[in-house]
């Protein structure tokens, strides 16, 4: 009788507990909020009506240091910064971030994706499993010897 009272406690308290944290977005979903913060040109911060989460921008490999990553810090933030945005999920990262694509949704500028502004200002690179888009903004980018691309070699 006490195993059965400690397993009824039990189960009602993990119930409790899993039923209070948030559920988190599957892959393929969007979330709209607004962006409140900006760590990194890759990662910002989205409030939504259901709490907050990080955000790991999918797709771009920014430099970590130096004055392209200050370059690329601002360039997120003056696009993204207090703006209502949609995140469309891609997954996590293994650090357990949430990745997805970020696009902004300002009347002035239109909708545009941060990612493809970003490769197409010369300030990130495309990572390799991804193409379409991002890929014809970095080609735009080498071309025009934008940013990081004004001192490279040709590969």
């Amino acid at each position: 009788m006490l195993k059965l009272k400690i397993w009824a406690i039990t189960t009602f308290l993990s119930l409790i507990i899993f039923g209070a944290v948030p559920v988190p977005v599957c892959a393929g979903k969007s979330l709209y909020g607004n962006v409140t913060g900006v760590k990194s040109a890759e990662v910002v911060t989205l409030d939504y009506v259901g709490g907050r989460y990080d955000i790991r921008i999918a797709g771009i490999d920014v430099p970590k240091q130096g004055p392209f990553a200050t370059k690329a810090k601002q360039f997120v933030a003056n696009l993204v910064f207090g703006k209502n945005v949609r995140i469309r999920f891609q997954g996590r990262t293994p650090k357990g971030e949430m990745l997805g694509r970020l696009d902004t949704d300002d009347t002035v500028i239109g909708i545009k994706e941060a990612a493809v502004e970003l490769v197409r200002a010369g300030l990130a690179r495309v990572q390799k499993d991804y193409d379409g888009e991002l890929s014809k903004a970095e080609s735009e980018a080498r071309e025009a010897k934008h940013g990081i691309w004004a001192m490279a070699q040709p590969r």
